[in-house]
């Protein structure tokens, strides 16, 4: 299973692509879309939606995770990241792709173990897991945490179905 991961921004927004083969997770690309603040605001999503769409071309994932909106105190950066976000999941979308969505403690919890955990644990964590020769940029560390978040909890949600015959999912899905 190949995942994508999303951490959308107006202005960057990272991705992050692992497979899980067997018990291994195995990095396959990580990166950002800078965006610029010289486009105007309608050309920013433009540039998410194309991108995403590329990447998704690209590697073909089975899936995509997406990071949730925080609470922001500006209520117009709040704005933005929600249309971020829309125009990264109407590209996954668009492409046939399943959506997933996590909050960020739900990303720290599945990849730390602590969902207050600082940002250097996670990429300390992820280079860790992924054999990562450096640690990734900051939004395409986001992105990677993502996409194992949605791989372990993928594998949480099966093992719990398996054994009781029931199971509830904690995201959201977005299907295509």
């Amino acid at each position: 299973m190949i995942v994508l991961g999303i951490d959308p921004g107006s202005r960057i927004t990272g991705y992050g692509l692992v497979e899980q083969r067997g018990s291994r997770l195995v990095h396959l690309d990580n990166g950002a879309f800078f965006t610029g603040v010289t486009l105007d605001f309608p050309r920013r999503l433009k540039q998410i939606f194309d991108g995403i769409t590329s990447v998704i071309k690209e590697f073909s994932p089975d899936q995509v995770a997406v990071e949730s909106i925080f609470l922001a105190t500006n209520p117009q950066s709040a704005l933005k990241l929600g249309q971020a976000r829309g125009a990264a999941i109407v590209a996954a979308v668009n492409s046939g792709v399943q959506v997933f969505e996590y909050t960020a403690l739900q990303v720290k919890q599945a990849v730390v173990g602590e969902g207050r955990a600082e940002k250097e644990q996670v990429q300390k964590m992820l280079k860790a897991l992924l054999g990562l020769p450096e640690v990734a940029q900051a939004d395409a560390s986001d992105a990677l945490a993502v996409a194992i978040c949605h791989i372990n909890s993928t594998k949480m949600i099966s093992k719990t179905v398996n054994n009781s015959g029931a199971g509830s999912a904690s995201w959201r899905n977005y299907k295509p």
